[in-house]
């Protein structure tokens, strides 16, 4: 594991290494929601979020710990603050709370404005600037998913859906701060160091809140804690924020397009939740503006 080299170095190399290292993080956060979804039937929302972090950052430790890295510089470690708080507390627990009112399918949906949030994020915090056609394109992109949930009503629960659009608004701030500080300090050391800064909390949290039992936990509920643990909180970041630091910020962060589709595939199969033809049909809309956004980035 090497540290990210300078955005210029190797541009065309960079860049497809990006979109690959991206479509990885994309396909293993599809898996979030719907584990989240299953453990939040058996765990409570606040202790879920605690333990996957506490776990997460054991392992982070471990690896910074074997590879002997160096500290962040001064400079590094509000960055660092700023994406523990989006990316390690904030998304995981707003999400987590919101999925104690929403199906992980209807949630999903809203993973379709993660692109806009994060190209914003993008543009205050990375100093990128996109073209103003790829403002277009993924506006139409987060107007559809937005469309969608006030075509229902906002019938599945108002205090889930504010719930997962401040948890978007995190998660793109979180990406953004990631993806830029990734230029410097390199992919997987940013969510190492991140997760490590917020382990001591963490880990206190996760002693107080640890049930008296586990007696009535589900082997689903224990793997699907593992997984946002290990993948959602880890792996899936050492490829997205690498892809976000090789191909931009506000480019490769329409990925995340592509989310939702993968999300819904899983929350039919695998927790056999209704996925309706409006789902389907926003989705697949929301999934065409990635072609145009992506032309129109640079």
């Amino acid at each position: 594991m090497e540290r990210a080299t300078g955005l210029h170095s190797q541009p065309r190399e960079n860049t497809s290494s990006g979109w690959i290292n991206g479509l990885i993080g994309v396909v293993i956060f599809s898996g979030s929601l719907p584990a989240t979804r299953v453990a939040v039937l058996e765990f409570d929302p606040v202790f879920l979020t605690v333990a996957r972090a506490t776990i997460a950052g054991a392992l982070a430790l471990c690896l910074l710990w074997l590879f002997k890295e160096q500290r962040p510089a001064r400079n590094q470690w509000l960055p660092l603050l700023i994406v523990a708080l989006g990316v390690v507390v904030g998304f995981p627990l707003l999400t987590a709370l919101a999925l104690q009112y929403v199906t992980s399918a209807h949630s999903i949906v809203f993973v379709g404005l993660l692109p806009l949030a994060t190209a914003a994020f993008g543009v205050l915090r990375g100093g990128e600037r996109p073209r103003p056609v790829f403002w277009v394109f993924s506006i139409l992109g987060s107007l559809l998913v937005c469309g969608y949930a006030l075509a229902r009503g906002m019938t599945a629960s108002p205090a889930g859906d504010i719930l997962m659009l401040l948890a978007i608004l995190a998660c793109g701030l979180g990406y953004a701060e990631g993806a830029k500080l990734s230029r410097t300090l390199g992919g997987w050391q940013v969510i190492c160091w991140a997760l490590v800064l917020s382990l001591p909390v963490m880990a206190i949290l996760t002693g107080l809140l640890t049930p008296a039992s586990f007696s009535g936990i589900s082997t689903p509920a224990w793997l699907s804690l593992g997984y946002v643990s290990l993948f959602s909180m880890l792996i899936g970041f050492v490829f997205w924020y690498r892809g976000l630091a090789q191909g931009g910020i506000a480019a490769v962060g329409q990925l995340q397009l592509l989310q939702p589709f993968f999300g819904l595939a899983l929350a039919a199969t695998v927790l056999h939740e209704p996925v309706s033809l409006g789902m389907l049909g926003v989705t697949l809309a929301v999934i065409v503006c990635v072609a145009g956004a992506r032309k129109f980035a640079r």
